[in-house]
């Protein structure tokens, strides 16, 4: 993916996020308590400008439904910030269950890809 594309594709992750949660652009910038006007985010969006790290922390938190790496497209499953977001809205107790589900399930997962390697060795 070359410079210009990965602007787009910067641009139109924050567009969906906002239209997501219904939110014009003026509201979003209310939302980063005018750090960023609307015009500026406009520019991210149409991938005429290409936000950096600050302004992406401050488009997560207004946001809040995003990471920072999520919106520069670090990030590229929506799934891992959805799981980012359940855990980090989580108290101890449902963050410790989340991890020990999480891990019985990839070591399920494992099991099934050791037992049908083995079988597939055992046919070769």
């Amino acid at each position: 993916m070359d410079s210009r594309e990965l602007t787009n594709q910067i641009g139109e992750r924050l567009r969906a996020e906002r239209k997501a949660q219904d939110l014009s652009m003026s509201e979003l910038s209310e939302r980063t308590g005018g750090q960023l006007s609307k015009s500026r985010i406009s520019n991210y969006e149409q991938g005429i400008r290409r936000m950096g790290l600050e302004e992406s922390r401050i488009l997560s938190e207004a946001l809040g439904t995003v990471s920072p790496m999520y919106l520069l497209c670090l990030e590229d499953e929506r799934e891992i910030e959805t799981l980012r977001q359940l855990f980090l809205n989580s108290d101890p107790t449902g963050r410790r269950l989340m991890v020990a589900i999480a891990k019985e399930i990839h070591d399920a997962h494992q099991a099934c890809y050791t037992e049908s390697d083995d079988a597939a060795k055992l046919q070769d």
